[in-house]
Parts: C-alpha cells; structure tokens; sequence
C-alpha cells in the first residue's frame, strides 16, 4: 500500500495528515520534537501554538469565520479538538493552548493509518508523495535543501505575546467586559489608563532597551505586520497603540462610568483562568524591560511573568513562483507543502492550506486529479493567492473578505454583503465536495 509522507505535526501537518488518513492511505508523520525545539518551541505537544491561543472570530460574516465554517465542511481535525479546549474570548474561538495540544496530539496518535515518528528530517523526499508542513521555523538542513529546489526563499521576524499569572493582577485596578458586551462577560480582563497614565507608560515604551535580533538582517528587519511588535507599532505615533491594540471602543470603566482613554485587554489562556496574555503586545523588548514597562498599566504592577515576549524568525516561500494552487511544486507535483511557509497568514490559514494539501496528496497518491476549491470559496481564494500572489512582492496574506470575487449585483451594506459573500462561499464549496466526492 502507498505511503503518503507529512513532515511537520504542526497545525499544518497535522490537517494534512489528518486528510490523508481519512482517505484511506498510510501516513508517516513526522516531528522532530522532542529531539529536537526550534527557537519559539517549549512543549512536546503536536500542533503547539506559539503566538496567541485566539483563532479569531467565529461568526460566519467574518473572513476568519467563514474559513472555520469551510475547514468544518472538509472534516477539520484541529476544529473540533478546539471546541472541546475553548476559553472565553468573547465573539472568538480562543484555546486553551495546552489542552489544545493533548487534544491534537492524542487524536492524531491513537488514527488509523497514521504512525507519527519523533525525528527530524535533513532532506526532502526524493520518492513517493510527500507533504512538507515544517512551518516558517524549519529547521536549518531542511530550509536549505528547500532554498536549492525552491530558489529563493523570503523571511521576516514575528513576535508573540507575554503571559502573566492572573493571582498575580490588581483586580483593584481591573474589570471584566468584552467590547459591547460581546460575549461572556469574563472573557476578557481590562487595564483602563487614563491620558496622563498612559503617556507616562507610551513614553517608556518607545525608550525601552530592545532584544538584539540574531541570524538577520538587524539593520533593516522586515516586520509582519499582522504580529507587529507594540514597540514598533508605538514608534509610529502617541496615539497609534490607542487606535490599535489599546483602543477603548466599546468599554466603559465601572469604576468612573466613562470610557478610559487607553485599555489594555487581557484574555485568558486556560480554561481554569489562570493565565492570561496580553492581547496585541506582542514584543521583544527585553526581559528586565518588559517587566518593568509593561508593569506601568494599571493592574499589572505585580504581575508575574510566565512567558516574556519573543521575537523570532519566519521564512515563506515565494509561493506565486513555486507552488500551483493545489499547494503543489510546480516542477515536482508529487511535492506539496503547506501551512506558513507557503505564505498564508494566521493559524487558521495555515491549517486550512494543511487541509487542501492533505487532501490532494491523497488523491495524488490514488491517480485522482487535484481539487481546488472555487475562487469563490475563503479557502480556494487563499490557495489561489499563494499560487498567483497580488500585486508588487510576495507578502502573507490571511483570510479576508478583499480576496473573494465581488458579488454581481454588489451590495453596499457592508454587513449585508460579507453575509452575501459568505452564502455564495458555502454554496460552492457543498457543490465541489458532491462533484469532487470529497
């Protein structure tokens, strides 16, 4: 029987090998963990989440929903071991990120076709179909053997958030509320700072001492934008963080019945509601500065800090040269890859690409021709756009609206048209799963 190769059991790979399986062929997944951790790597797990533990909206007229919406219609691995590990967070689908791994990790471990091997990989297979999943961290003898059957390959630094004990928050100084009253009212803590407040800490911040920035270009490090450090962001202007992750929009402060001038939002991290990370600040500022600036918003004067910020390096490929839209190569159609390497953006996309890689590698390895969602669809529009890019260089691209095809008639509501959209997206997608037999 064909054997179908994943390499990487991050959110990626394990969709991919997840599809695989389901389909009836024998999968060898592979993870160099524990053998071996990348620089944003701590946990055994599979499908570790590095960043934030907010997989975004789940509403179906958002982007993010409508991709989570296709993902569930596809037999999504990672959705519903989320469901069974969610914390509060509002309008969003947030994990607790442990149990989200455990979750994964055993779901993957006890399939039918899937034998998961702990080692790592210095050479992309030669023979058979193969799923390279090994994300924007790859190790350094697997991303140059990629560079040589790729060609070049384009980088840029992503950061991730601290974390802090919530025993350790002045709930003097705290209250509890989503935006609008979105959701459960404890999904997220609030750090209201006042004008004078929050211009003694903005003053602070954009003086802290930095991280030095290893293994790239320091003088001039391309930044991603949808994880931009607060540092860089707060460099841009005073009130850039206020229009940003501290905006007030939709908060009232009980304690004076106003609206605070700034507000640092706090979302847990586990279930039990012991720990929290703060919610856009990620950083790499260093440790002792962290502590120390990010101890200047009110509540967080004692906080203990469980993970500082960090600050790491992501590569993707040049997708639009590289890859077809069934997340192929191109000169290798055997070889698929998936998740953030091929330049999507956002843990979601990353999984979704795992999906439709997964998928076809499946059919690949039966002699069944390859299935791309319709443009139409969020995950057809994001292969799509890995396969043919936009306009000017290459850059990641997560789930948005401005990717799909406009509607014909338009509709200027917006809340109309992305629920419009939405329909039109669900509706191609059921049409290729019965012509595809998916």
């Amino acid at each position: 029987m064909k054997t179908v190769r994943v390499v990487g059991a991050g959110l990626a790979g394990c969709e991919a090998a997840w599809q695989i399986a389901r389909r009836g062929v024998a999968v060898e997944l592979y993870e160099m963990k524990p053998a071996r951790f990348s620089s944003a790597h701590r946990s055994e797990a599979l499908a570790e989440l590095v960043c934030s533990n907010s997989f975004k909206a789940e509403r179906e007229d958002s982007a993010s929903g409508l991709l989570k919406r296709e993902m569930r219609r596809l037999g999504s691995l990672l959705l519903p071991c989320a469901d069974r590990c969610r914390v509060p967070a509002g309008g969003a689908l947030a994990v607790d990120r442990d149990a989200f791994s455990a979750a994964v990790t055993e779901a993957v471990a006890s399939r039918p076709r899937i034998r998961l091997r702990r080692e790592e990989v210095t050479r992309i297979p030669e023979d058979g179909v193969a799923v390279l999943a090994t994300g924007p961290l790859t190790s350094d003898a697997l991303a140059v053997e990629i560079e040589k059957l790729c060609g070049k390959a384009l980088a840029f630094y992503d950061a991730a958030a601290p974390i802090v004990t919530a025993e350790s928050l002045d709930r003097n100084r705290i209250f509890p509320a989503s935006r609008y009253g979105k959701g459960e009212g404890d999904a997220y803590l609030n750090c209201p700072m006042d004008r004078e407040e929050y211009e003694r800490f903005y003053a602070a911040l954009i003086s802290a001492e930095r991280a030095p920035l290893h293994g790239f270009d320091e003088a001039d490090p391309q930044l991603y934008e949808g994880c931009m450090p607060v540092e860089e962001m707060a460099g841009r202007g005073k009130d850039t963080l206020r229009f940003g992750p501290m905006k007030p929009v939709g908060l009232r402060d009980p304690a004076t019945g106003r609206r605070p001038w700034a507000v640092l939002q706090l979302r847990r991290e586990d279930a039990r509601g012991t720990l929290y990370n703060l919610v856009g600040f990620q950083t790499h500022l260093k440790f002792g500065e962290q502590k120390r600036v990010f101890g200047m918003i009110p509540g967080l004067a004692h906080a203990e800090f469980v993970r500082y910020g960090v600050m790491h390096r992501n590569t993707f490929l040049d997708s639009p040269r590289v890859l077809a839209a069934d997340f192929s190569v191109r000169a290798r159609p055997n070889l698929f890859f998936a998740g953030q390497i091929t330049g999507v953006e956002g843990y979601m996309e990353s999984a979704s690409s795992g999906i439709l890689a997964g998928i076809n590698a499946a059919r690949r390895a039966g002699g069944e021709p390859a299935v791309v969602p319709p443009a139409e669809t969020m995950c057809g529009a994001l292969s799509r756009y890995a396969a043919g890019g936009g306009e000017g260089p290459f850059q990641p691209m997560g789930a948005n609206f401005g990717i799909l095809p406009p509607l014909d008639p338009p509709v200027r509501d917006k809340r109309e048209r992305y629920a419009a959209l939405a329909r039109r997206a669900l509706g191609a997608l059921e049409q290729t799963i019965r012509e595809a037999g998916l």
